[in-house]
C-alpha cells in the first residue's frame, strides 16, 4: 500500500521554489503529483521556463503546467532584487528536456484532484492566482483536498511593505478566496521561514566533486544569500518556498497555532496583510494553522539529505 502524500506544487520559481520542488522530488513521503507554475518572482514565461528546467535537472517525471500571467485583477509586481532577471540567477541550468501539458494550471489542478483517488496536499508557494482560480471554477474539488499548506503571509513579519509578505501583496484578491475557502489551510508564513536558513557554511557543505545538482545549487543559494543579506542583512539564503513542503513531510518541522487569518485587499497602506487575530479579538472562527515556531537546524539537515540524494540519483 502507498501511503506517500500525494501533493501538487504551485510556484513561481524563484530559488526557494527550486529548492521546494527538489525537496518534494527527493522525498520518501511525499509523491509529487505535479508542478504548475504562475507569475510572480518573474514573469510567466520565466518562471514556467524555470520549472521545466529544474525538473529536467533532477530528472523527476513530473506533468508541468503554466497557469497565469497576472494576478486576478491587478498588474503583475516581479521580485528580481532577489530573484535576479531570469528567476533563477546564479544557476546553470540545462536547456528544458520535457514536454509540459497543454493546459492551463487551475484547469490541471481540477483534473488533478477530480482524477485522484485519495485526497491531496496543495503546496502554493507563489501567488495564490492558479489556486484561486480553481477554486472558483469548480468549489467541488474542495472536498478533494486533504489540506492547503501555503508558504505565504506572516503575523509579525512582511518584507515587501511595512504590512504585507510578497506572495500575498501580489494577489490579494486570490488569497482573499483561498483564506475564506473552507480547505483546511496551513500558513508557513514569514515568521517561520525568515529562520528557515542555509549559511555561507552549510551552502558550501553542500559542495561535492562533480556533483550535478550540488554544482547548480550552491552558486545559486550563494546567490541568493548575498541578495538577502544585502536587503535584509539576514545571515544566509532563508528557503521559504522549501519549508513548505517539509511541513508537509514532517508536519513536526513547525509549530502552528489554529487563529482566525483575514487577508486585506482595499488597505491603503495595508494591501496584501494577513491579520492573524492571535488573542481572539474578533470572536470568529479559526480558518488556518498559522505557522509561529520551526525547528531550523531539523530542516536545514533535510534540506543537505534532499541535495545529496539527488546527486546520487544524477550520479
Amino acid at each position: 500500500m502507498n501511503n506517500r502524500k500525494k501533493i501538487l506544487i504551485d510556484c513561481d520559481p524563484g530559488h526557494d521554489d527550486m529548492m521546494a520542488i527538489m525537496l518534494a522530488s527527493a522525498s520518501k513521503e511525499v509523491e509529487l503529483a505535479g508542478v504548475t507554475t504562475v507569475a510572480g518572482n518573474q514573469t510567466g514565461d520565466k518562471t514556467f521556463r524555470n520549472a521545466c528546467q529544474v525538473l529536467t535537472l533532477i530528472k523527476d517525471n513530473a506533468p508541468v503546467a503554466r497557469g497565469s500571467d497576472k494576478p486576478l485583477v491587478r498588474e503583475l509586481l516581479t521580485a528580481p532584487q532577489f530573484h535576479g532577471q531570469t528567476g533563477l540567477d546564479g544557476a546553470d541550468l540545462p536547456p528544458v528536456g520535457i514536454k509540459p501539458l497543454d493546459v492551463h494550471a487551475a484547469d490541471f489542478i481540477i483534473m488533478t484532484l477530480e482524477q485522484s483517488r485519495e485526497k491531496m496536499v496543495l503546496v502554493p508557494t507563489g501567488p495564490l492566482t492558479n489556486i484561486a482560480l480553481a477554486l472558483i471554477k469548480a468549489p467541488r474539488i474542495k472536498e478533494k483536498v486533504e489540506r492547503i499548506v501555503l508558504m505565504g503571509g506572516g503575523m509579525h513579519d512582511s518584507n515587501v511593505t511595512p504590512a504585507a509578505e510578497y506572495n500575498i501583496y501580489v494577489d490579494p484578491e486570490a488569497a482573499k478566496v483561498v483564506f475564506e475557502s473552507g480547505v483546511p489551510i496551513t500558513m508557513v508564513g514569514l515568521d517561520v521561514t525568515n529562520r528557515a536558513i542555509m549559511t555561507p557554511e552549510d551552502i558550501e557543505a553542500l559542495t561535492v566533486p562533480g556533483g550535478k545538482v550540488s554544482d547548480v545549487v550552491v552558486p545559486l543559494l550563494r546567490f541568493f544569500a548575498r541578495a538577502n543579506k544585502d536587503i535584509f542583512g539576514l545571515p544566509g539564503a532563508p528557503l521559504h518556498d522549501a519549508l513548505a513542503v517539509a511541513a508537509v513531510i514532517e508536519p513536526g518541522i513547525v509549530e502552528t497555532k489554529h487563529l482566525h487569518v483575514a487577508v486585506e485587499t482595499a488597505g491603503e497602506l495595508t494591501r496584501g496583510m494577513t491579520l492573524v487575530d492571535f488573542y481572539g479579538v474578533t470572536k470568529q472562527k479559526p480558518n488556518v494553522d498559522v505557522a509561529l515556531e520551526l525547528d531550523a537546524r531539523r530542516f536545514v539537515s533535510m534540506m543537505t539529505a534532499a541535495i545529496e540524494k539527488l546527486n546520487r540519483k544524477l550520479g
